[in-house]
């Protein structure tokens, strides 16, 4: 069933009232991920050593943000990379909690604006993606050459607003590990994972096609367990069985 899925931006010190946009399968359409330039966002572009981003920032398309080191995200801090630009870290990428992180754009995104307009960006980070309860991600097309290990965070079991949390044809050389966010739709779509996808006890009452898990490629094993709804494939949204080199264990054993 095709629904309209908002990525809302209220983070813990910002409220917003926005329109949302067309629905579509792919379930990342909604409104922006940061407040517009008028209500505070600011671009930020440039070589650093180690930078920790507070308030709400973006990357605009054409520009480069390079970090040496970790690229930190603060407690309730947005940072939008979901355009063509390009961002490289060199070391490891921490979110915080109440943080939001949109990184990365494919042909296969949809969203405000059709940002990627059919190209494919090239963001990389060179060790661990870790987030600490953040309210919500947003890795589309990435190369991660560690883990990307997400524990807690989202709104809470609300039905609106609905939070989405998408993770999209990445590269993940490490594990994929997503553990107890609450909101409204999450799932991995599309990803190449180099060890383990563990799926555990993530939950929505929002949307009831959350916690798709398809069509990725694991080349260890492929763990679902405690998620509501159940860990699943959703052919409306052309979701595929998972290739896996290892087991498919738990709600993930026929997935």
């Amino acid at each position: 069933m095709r629904k309209l899925r908002l990525l809302s931006c209220l983070c813990p010190v910002l409220a917003l009232t926005i329109l949302a946009a067309p629905a579509a399968a792919d379930p990342t359409a909604g409104p922006p991920i940061c407040p517009g330039p008028s209500a505070g966002v600011t671009p930020i572009s440039g070589h650093y050593r180690d930078l920790t981003i507070t308030g709400n920032r973006y990357v605009a398309s054409g520009t480069t943000l390079k970090v040496r080191g970790n690229l930190t995200l603060a407690r309730g801090a947005c940072l939008d990379a979901f355009t063509l630009g390009t961002v490289k870290v060199r070391r490891n990428l921490l979110v915080g909690k109440g943080a939001i992180l949109a990184l990365g754009c494919t042909p296969n995104s949809t969203g405000p604006g059709a940002p990627c307009n059919g190209q494919t960006t090239s963001d990389t980070v060179g060790r661990n993606l870790i987030a600490n309860h953040p309210y919500t991600m947003y890795l589309d097309g990435d190369t991660i050459h560690g883990s990307v290990i997400s524990k807690g965070g989202g709104p809470g079991l609300v039905s609106n607003p609905s939070v989405n949390f998408p993770i999209k044809d990445n590269a993940i050389d490490g594990n994929l590990i997503v553990q107890d966010w609450h909101g409204g739709w999450v799932g991995a779509i599309r990803n190449t994972v180099g060890r383990n996808l563990i799926f555990s006890r993530n939950m929505s009452v929002a949307d009831p096609d959350a916690n798709e898990v398809q069509t990725n490629t694991v080349f260890g094993n492929l763990i679902c367990r405690g998620n509501s709804p159940a860990a699943h494939v959703n052919p409306m949204d052309m979701g595929l069985p998972n290739t896996v080199a290892g087991g498919k264990i738990g709600q993930c054993a026929g997935l």
